[in-house]
């Protein structure tokens, strides 16, 4: 059984935003594009923080560059 979603990451690939699931451990659960009607409704009176540049990013969006990571947006969802 796949862990429950516990953040969703909006960061930029390639000059589209990509929505990213990842469970608490930051084990990533999947990817789409951060323009659905989910991303709208998942982010709903959720307040995000600015940036993924944390130690704790650092596996789970290895890869990804640094200005991509200080540009991401970071929702804690309701689990």
């Amino acid at each position: 059984m796949q862990a429950p979603a516990k953040y969703l990451v909006i960061i930029d690939a390639a000059g589209a935003n990509e929505a990213i699931l990842f469970s608490a451990s930051r084990d990533r659960l999947a990817d789409f594009d951060a323009g659905t009607e989910e991303v709208a409704v998942m982010t709903l009176h959720l307040h995000p923080h600015e940036g993924a540049g944390g130690p704790e990013w650092d596996r789970a969006l290895a890869g990804r560059s640094p200005s991509e990571r200080a540009g991401a947006v970071v929702y804690t969802l309701d689990v």
